[in-house]
């Protein structure tokens, strides 16, 4: 007889009726979202999509979505996770009922994305301004403005959808564009400002299509960055895009709202007195790495007096970076010596060539957003409508937000978690487990003290019942 060894033990598995509940950690969210005032702001703004008597108010069922989704939920069934602790959840709606309010919300998908739009507006403003010092808008000024990043990603469908269509990747589904506000490295991992619903054969490069999610993301900004007649404060915002964004027309709505930007630029093809210029680092100086400590064998210049820009916005400067090319990268006529040379544009009021180099790549960190936000809700559409499926996307974008200014405004400056990405956050908080008693009428969640994050989890609904109590007492920064 062979005695196998385990790689696990077996335990028995047995039912009960005791309040355990599987995903307690999202309590955290529920906590959060109740007390910014979301259910009457939602009241407000969306009551027109429910029946006047009906229990389940649009904040229940919006919050309970965007919690939902935060924890890793795909498709409104998947609502069973708090349906089945109404002790820590309460009445959860059910998939009917979601189901007639996007239906209601579709049928007039003007008002509700007006609706999702002011929303948004005020709990930013809420939330911005109780950061305190942290406050984006506060920290925004004309040489180091708010960052918007606006980039298109793709969305495949496994169905017939509404405006689905074929892309360029030779797949099939949406392409949205996404507009998100750049924290800073290592101040936060930014939050989305709109997440526009494209066809899939939509082009990134569309001009009116950046010109419109530019208008729903600048339509969210908080109050602290428009002045006391209301007017946006432009000089105090940068829109950072790759080459999709650097058409004229484009550049030129920028330049129009007073806007600086900064873009990579596809280069012409070059002469050869191009080709001996770049080749020559006698006038580039080094570049600079996100911390400000110099990249090895990595330069820049302004290119500005030797490639000529026509037609483009006055002030708009060229900028150049040789960096190594790549393992298995292949060279193009501009990598003569080994260097990928690459560009972009901007009318940034600071001329540090270096310092506009590393925040320009400081771009990259968008794709980070958009992925969380496709694994948040945005990467799978469950309906068939398409303004329904845009409705998904703004709660998409919302539960992305919980968790952005969960970090902003709960955890001091530094905090370790406060660049955790939305996995973590599922892995090690939202998946918590708990179990509900009753103690002298009031009841009690308990969860484990060996718990991962147990102690996290306290300071979490600590934080939030402090800002509570601020809110309550009118008390709105720190």
């Amino acid at each position: 007889m062979i005695n196998t060894t385990r790689v696990f033990p077996s335990v028995p598995v047995s039912l009960s009726g005791q309040l355990l509940v599987s995903h307690a950690g999202l309590n955290v969210l529920s906590s959060f979202v109740d007390a910014t005032g979301f259910g009457a702001l939602c009241e407000d703004r969306f009551s027109q999509f429910v029946p006047e008597r009906a229990v389940h108010r649009p904040g229940r069922i919006l919050g309970s979505l965007a919690v939902m989704l935060a924890g890793g939920g795909e498709h409104v069934s998947d609502l069973d996770v708090l349906r089945n602790s109404p002790g820590l959840f309460g009445q959860v709606p059910s998939n009917a009922t979601v189901s007639r309010f996007v239906e209601r919300a579709a049928d007039q998908p003007e008002a509700f994305d007006h609706g999702f739009t002011t929303l948004s507006r005020r709990l930013r403003s809420r939330i911005w301004e109780a950061a305190g010092t942290r406050n984006p808008a506060a920290l925004a000024t004309r040489l180091d403005p708010l960052m918007i990043d606006i980039d298109a990603t793709l969305v495949a469908v496994h169905s017939e959808k509404e405006h689905s269509a074929g892309t360029y990747k030779g797949g099939y589904g949406f392409a949205p564009m996404v507009a998100s506000i750049d924290y800073g490295k290592e101040n936060g991992t930014g939050e989305i400002l709109a997440a526009m619903l494209r066809p899939g054969n939509k082009t990134a490069n569309n001009a009116n299509d950046h010109i419109t999610v530019l208008a729903e993301a600048l339509a969210q900004l908080p109050d602290t960055l428009h002045d006391e007649h209301g007017n946006l404060d432009t000089e105090r915002i940068l829109v950072r895009t790759d080459s999709a964004g650097a058409s004229r027309e484009f550049l030129h709505h920028l330049h129009s709202l007073g806007l600086q930007f900064s873009t990579s630029f596809a280069l012409p093809v070059p002469n050869e007195r191009f080709i001996h210029w770049i080749n020559d680092k006698e006038h580039w100086e080094p570049a600079l790495d996100q911390h400000g400590n110099q990249r090895h064998d990595a330069w820049v210049i302004d290119a500005t007096k030797v490639i000529e820009l026509k037609d483009y916005p006055s002030g708009t400067r060229l900028y150049l970076r040789a960096e190594p090319l790549h393992p298995g990268a292949k060279a193009s006529l501009f990598d003569v010596d080994g260097h990928r040379v690459t560009a972009f544009l901007t009318n940034a009021p600071r001329f540090n060539v270096a310092f506009l180099d590393a925040r320009h790549r400081a771009r990259a960190r968008c794709e980070n957003r958009i992925k969380t936000l496709k694994n948040t809700g945005l990467g799978k559409l469950p309906f068939n409508a398409f303004a329904a499926n845009q409705l998904w996307a703004h709660l998409a974008v919302l539960a992305v937000n919980l968790v952005s200014w969960v970090q902003l405004v709960v955890f001091p400056a530094g905090h370790v978690a406060g660049v955790w990405d939305m996995k973590r956050w599922r892995y090690r908080v939202f998946s918590i487990a708990g179990k509900l008693i009753s103690s002298a009428r009031q009841k009690r969640l308990l969860i484990p003290q060996s718990a991962p994050e147990a102690s996290l989890f306290t300071e979490l609904l600590e934080g939030t019942t402090r800002l509570r109590q601020r809110w309550r007492q009118g008390r709105h920064a720190t």
